[in-house]
C-alpha cells in the first residue's frame, strides 16, 4: 500500500503549467515530503495546489482510457488497453493503478489542514485568499474520488496528509455510499466559504484553475451520480443562468456552430468550465496524450465500427452537408501523411480540417463543458418525470450540430427510455474522446435499482469489436464486474485491504 498511497509530496522541480504564463505561483517543494517548517507563506500553499494541477495532467491518460475503452465507441490494440477493454483485467495490469489521484488527494489534504497554519507567519495570508485555496484543494480531492468511485466502486477514504514514514499505511477500504458522502460534503464546505472565484486575471487562470463553476459542475455530476436529480438540477441551472450579464470568462453555451471549434482550438472558450492546460507558446510545454492516445492505428485509441457507423449517420443527417458545419462533417479527424487523428487533440485549422494541424502538442484536456451540463440536466429531467423539458434541453445540443430539432410533435413519442437513448446518444456523439462515454453507460446500467442494467450491456456489446458478446454479457451479471480491481501491490502490502470481490473468485 505504501508505494501507491503513501503519496508523499513528491520533487515538483518540474516547470508546472501556470508559472510561466502567470506570476501566481514561484515556490515549489523541493524535498519528497513537505514538513512543518514548509507552511510559511501563501505562496508555499499555492506551489502545493500547482503540484495538485501537475498531478491532475499526469493523469489524463488514465482518465481517457478509463472513460472510453470499455464504452464501445473506442478501441485500442495494446495488450493491457485490450484487457480493459474486454473485462479481462487482472490486479497486475498497470492500468489497475490509481497512485497520481492519491498524490492528488495527498496534496489536496495537504493544504486542507496546513493552510490555516501559514497566517500565524504570514499577515498577508487574509482569509479570503485562505478560502479561495481551500476551495481549488476540497475540488482536487473530491474531484479525484469520484474517479475512484467511478471507477473502483470502493477504495480508501483518506483524509489526512501522509507526511511521515512512521505513519500506518494499512487502510481499509471505504463504501461508495461514504465516499460520495464525503465528495458532497468537500464541495459544500467549499461553497459556503463563499470564496472560490468566478474568474482570474485572464481565461487561461479561469479555465485552469478551480472557480465556483467548477464546484457546480462537479457537485451536479456527483448528484447525477448518486441518483439525487433535484441537487443536480440545481447546480446545473447556476452553471446555464451565469453568464445572462455576459461576464467575459463566465461559462455560456456557443450556440454558433463554427464556435464548437474554438472549444478545442485555441481551447478555454467560454463554453469551458474547467480544463487541464498546456501551452507550447507560451511555457514550452507538451501534453502527454493527444499524438501518444489518439493515431487511429494501432499504437492508439481508435474509433470503433460502431461509432464510425453513427458518426455517418449523423453527417447524413447535417442540414447543410456541404459546409463545415455539425461536429462530426470533417471535424472528426485530423488526417496527416495518411494517418487519421482525432481533431478535438490535433487539428487546429477550421479551414483546412484535412491537412491543418497543431505547431506543438500541446491540446487542452476539458473536464466539465457547459454542453455537458446541458445534457446532465435532461438525463436529471427524464428522471423526475419531465421529459418534454429533457428533449428541449437536448435540442440545443443537436441545433449546434446542425442537426434537425425534435418537433413538439415527435416530444410526443418520447418516453423515459428513449428519451434517455436520445441524450446518451448525442453524448456520445458531443464528447468523443473526452473520457465520458463509460460512464454514462454505467451510469445508466446503475440507475433505479439496475432497471436499463441490460440496455447498457446492449451499447457495450454494439460497440465492442474485440471479443464475443457472450462474454461481456456473462461477465456484466455480476454488479462488481463493472469496475476495476485494486493494484496487486497494494492488496499485498495493505494488511487491511480487500479485493473488489469480482476479482477474488
Amino acid at each position: 500500500m505504501k508505494k501507491t498511497i503513501n503519496i508523499l509530496l513528491l520533487a515538483a522541480t518540474v516547470t508546472l503549467s501556470f508559472t510561466s504564463c502567470t506570476d501566481w505561483l514561484d515556490v515549489l517543494p523541493k524535498n519528497e515530503q513537505v514538513s512543518t517548517e514548509y507552511w510559511k507563506s501563501k505562496e508555499e500553499v499555492e506551489a502545493v495546489i500547482n503540484s495538485g494541477y501537475y498531478q491532475m495532467r499526469q493523469a489524463v491518460p488514465s482518465l481517457i482510457k478509463w472513460g472510453e475503452l470499455r464504452g464501445g465507441a473506442m478501441f485500442s490494440n495494446g495488450s493491457k488497453e485490450t484487457k480493459l477493454q474486454d473485462f479481462l483485467m487482472t490486479p497486475d495490469n498497470s492500468l489497475c493503478d490509481y497512485g497520481t489521484l492519491y498524490k492528488i488527494i495527498n496534496f489536496a489534504n495537504s493544504v486542507i489542514k496546513n493552510a490555516p497554519k501559514v497566517q500565524a507567519s504570514d499577515n498577508t495570508y487574509y482569509d479570503a485568499v485562505m478560502n479561495s485555496h481551500l476551495c481549488e484543494a476540497y475540488f482536487q480531492r473530491a474531484y479525484c474520488y469520484l474517479i475512484l468511485v467511478k471507477n473502483y466502486k470502493e477504495v480508501p477514504l483518506i483524509l489526512n496528509p501522509y507526511t511521515d514514514d512512521s505513519q500506518d499505511t494499512n487502510v481499509a477500504k471505504d463504501s461508495e455510499e461514504d465516499i460520495v458522502k464525503q465528495v458532497k460534503a468537500d464541495l459544500e464546505t467549499a461553497l459556503a466559504t463563499n470564496s472560490a472565484k468566478s474568474t482570474y486575471e485572464n481565461d487561461w487562470e479561469t479555465k485552469g484553475r478551480v472557480t465556483k463553476w467548477a464546484l457546480y459542475a462537479l457537485m451536479a455530476d456527483v448528484s447525477l451520480w448518486s441518483e439525487d436529480y433535484d441537487t443536480c438540477k440545481k447546480y446545473c441551472d447556476m452553471i446555464l443562468n451565469a453568464n445572462k450579464s455576459g461576464e467575459q470568462f463566465y461559462p455560456r453555451f456557443l450556440k454558433n456552430t463554427q464556435d464548437w471549434y474554438t472549444i478545442f482550438y485555441p481551447g478555454n472558450s467560454n463554453e469551458s468550465i474547467f480544463e487541464l492546460n498546456w501551452n507550447y507558446e507560451l511555457a514550452k510545454e507538451s501534453n502527454n496524450f493527444s499524438l501518444s492516445l489518439f493515431p487511429m492505428s494501432n499504437s492508439g485509441l481508435n474509433f470503433t465500427t460502431d461509432a464510425i457507423a453513427k458518426m455517418d449517420e449523423e453527417v447524413a443527417k447535417v442540414m447543410n452537408p456541404g459546409e463545415r458545419t455539425g461536429r462530426m462533417n470533417l471535424a472528426t479527424y485530423a488526417t496527416v501523411n495518411g494517418t487519421k487523428y482525432l481533431w478535438k487533440y490535433y487539428g487546429n485549422d477550421v479551414a483546412d480540417i484535412e491537412g491543418g494541424v497543431r505547431l506543438h502538442q500541446d491540446a487542452n484536456f476539458i473536464l466539465y463543458r457547459v454542453a455537458e451540463i446541458i445534457l446532465m440536466k435532461a438525463q436529471a429531467e427524464v428522471m423526475t418525470g419531465h421529459v418534454s423539458e429533457a428533449i428541449d434541453l437536448v435540442n440545443q445540443i443537436r441545433e449546434r450540430a446542425s442537426l434537425p430539432v425534435i418537433t413538439d410533435a415527435e416530444k410526443e413519442s418520447y418516453g423515459e427510455e428513449n428519451a434517455l437513448e436520445e441524450i446518451l446518444n448525442q453524448k456520445e456523439m458531443e464528447f468523443f474522446g473526452e473520457a465520458k462515454r463509460w460512464y454514462d453507460l454505467l451510469w445508466l446500467a446503475r440507475i433505479d435499482n439496475h432497471k436499463y442494467k441490460n440496455k447498457a450491456i446492449e451499447y457495450i456489446c454494439e460497440g465492442n469489436q474485440t471479443t464475443k458478446a457472450e462474454w461481456i454479457k456473462s461477465s456484466l451479471i455480476d454488479n462488481y464486474a463493472w469496475y476495476i480491481p485494486l493494484p496487486q501491490n497494494d492488496i499485498e502490502h495493505n494488511q487491511l485491504l480487500v479485493q473488489n470481490p469480482y476479482y477474488s473468485k
